[in-house]
C-alpha cells in the first residue's frame, strides 16, 4: 500500500442538498479510460490565499455554475491518496454542507468553468437521494457516503467535523 509522502493538497468538497435532501454527485473517469469511472462530489484544490470556504463556493459555482447556496459548517474531513492521470494526488479534504433552493431537472456540468483536466476527466452530474447512494454500484467517493448522507439527514449537521478514514487507492 503506497503512503502519503509530502506536503497534502488542501481541498474544499461541497455537499449539496437540494431543497428534497437530494446531494449532487459528479460523475468522473480516468482521462483515457472512461470505463474507470466513479462519482464525488464537486470541489477541488485552493487557489492562493483563499480560505477553504472561498474555495468550495468558487469550486462548485466553476464545477455546477450553481451559486445559490447557502454554505454550511464543515462536515466530514479526510485524508487520501489515489492516483490520477499518471500521478499521485494527496489530499486533505473537507466536506462543506450547503444547501440550495432551486434543483434543475437534470444536474449540468458548468463546462467553461473546468479546467482542461476537468473536461477530460468530468462526465456529468446528478442528483441522488440517500436510497439511490446505499444502493448504487458504482464507486462513490467517499466511500461511506450513503451512510453518512444518512446520519446527516437524521442528525443534522455535527457539532465540530467528523474525522473520516484515511482512504489510500
Amino acid at each position: 500500500m503506497p503512503e502519503l509522502g509530502g506536503e497534502l493538497r488542501k481541498v474544499a468538497r461541497v455537499v449539496l442538498l437540494d431543497p428534497e435532501n437530494r446531494v449532487l454527485l459528479l460523475h468522473g473517469h480516468e482521462p483515457d479510460d472512461s470505463a474507470d469511472d466513479w462519482w464525488f462530489t464537486p470541489g477541488g484544490g485552493l487557489e492562493g490565499d483563499e480560505t477553504r470556504d472561498q474555495a468550495a463556493l468558487r469550486e462548485l459555482a466553476e464545477e455546477t455554475g450553481i451559486t445559490d447556496v447557502e454554505l454550511g459548517p464543515v462536515l466530514w474531513r479526510r485524508i487520501c491518496s489515489f492516483p490520477f492521470d499518471g500521478r499521485r494526488w494527496d489530499q486533505d479534504e473537507w466536506y462543506f454542507l450547503a444547501r440550495t433552493t432551486s434543483t434543475a431537472a437534470h444536474a449540468v456540468i458548468n463546462e467553461k468553468g473546468l479546467t482542461d483536466l476537468e473536461r477530460r476527466s468530468v462526465a456529468g452530474a446528478r442528483w441522488w437521494t440517500y436510497r439511490e447512494l446505499a444502493e448504487a454500484h458504482e464507486t462513490v467517493y467517499p466511500t461511506r457516503l450513503a451512510e453518512l448522507l444518512n446520519r446527516l439527514l437524521v442528525e443534522g449537521p455535527p457539532s465540530r467535523p467528523l474525522v473520516l478514514d484515511t482512504e489510500i487507492v
